[in-house]
């Protein structure tokens, strides 16, 4: 077995130990496909007021301008798909909200994973990611072979379906690298169909300044009139596209305890948020991604 085999080899081994579902990795190099794409759908201004996204562009289209010198990008894929299945609850929160910050908890094991690599094998240059710094994870996740970009832009995996949180190693080894499967949407046109404020637009574009997880996550401005009644009562994220794409019937339990329901979480979907106060809030959820909408956020989200 060569060098390169048994490194590749190894890192398999690492993400599987710690708790990765999938591992993929493909060579580091500019996404050159990509850049027409990324700049048609930021002069339509479908990133909304998210002002960030125009930022480093170059840098999200070639990982070697983040990790210099870097060879390859390890794609990861942690489950997060709850075992308690909840209906009717009162006001609606994303899945992947429901526990733990997913920042804190992957990022720890990108660490670890990076630490014993070069315990393993040497001196290597690389950085961890985990939806923190401009990395098209989806579009490497889908070169690496994870699965495929659905029409509602999410990545897809074909034994598990889209609840996933994805993660990046870019490191400057050469590796033993992974292709792209197929896109197996077919003509299925559910996640389009079902999107209650039509944010999900023909060609796997979304429109995100329509997107209920962007009202009501990233505007930190009242939330235009013209989506009154068509958020379905998600007051953090959603997740209908997802829930009602056929690949997600595959989707098993995860196992990570960080990520189980919070009793703040309990207290909102049960219709308790007159219960909690600003203080509270900060206490409540200082660990958990719900902070990033703050107290005035979720109070304008049930109230809408």
């Amino acid at each position: 077995m060569s060098l390169r085999a048994q490194h590749t080899r190894f890192i398999r081994q690492e993400a599987a130990s710690l708790g990765f579902d999938f591992c993929g990795i493909a060579k580091a190099e500019k996404l050159e496909e990509e850049e027409a794409k990324l700049e048609n759908w930021l002069n339509r201004g479908y990133h909304g007021k998210m002002g960030y996204m125009e930022n480093h562009f170059d840098m999200r289209l070639d990982p070697t301008k983040l990790v210099p010198g870097a060879r390859s990008v390890i794609s990861l894929l942690y489950n997060y798909y709850p075992e308690e299945q909840t209906t009717g609850e009162k006001h609606k929160i994303s899945r992947y909200a429901y526990g733990k910050d997913y920042h804190f908890v992957i990022k720890d094991k990108l660490k670890t994973m990076l630490h014993n690599l070069r315990s393993r094998i040497g001196d290597i240059d690389g950085r961890v990611f985990v939806d923190s710094a401009p990395v098209m994870e989806r579009q490497w996740a889908a070169r690496s072979g994870l699965g495929w970009q659905g029409k509602h832009t999410l990545l897809i995996n074909k034994s598990r379906g889209s609840y996933f949180f994805l993660a990046e190693l870019i490191i400057d080894l050469e590796l033993e690298y992974d292709g792209p499967i197929k896109d197996y949407c077919g003509t299925c046109r559910k996640c389009i169909d079902a999107c209650p404020t039509e944010a999900i637009l023909e060609g796997k574009t979304l429109d995100a300044s329509r997107c209920i997880s962007y009202l009501t996550i990233e505007l930190r401005e009242a939330i235009p009139l013209e989506f009154k009644g068509k958020t379905e009562d998600w007051v953090f994220g959603c997740d209908i596209c997802q829930e009602v794409c056929p690949w997600n019937r595959f989707a098993r339990a995860h196992r990570e305890p960080a990520f189980e329901k919070t009793e703040g979480v309990k207290k909102i979907q049960a219709g308790a948020w007159s219960e909690i106060s600003e203080e509270v809030f900060g206490k409540v959820f200082k660990d958990s991604p719900i902070k990033r909408t703050k107290y005035q956020g979720m109070d304008r989200n049930i109230h809408f």
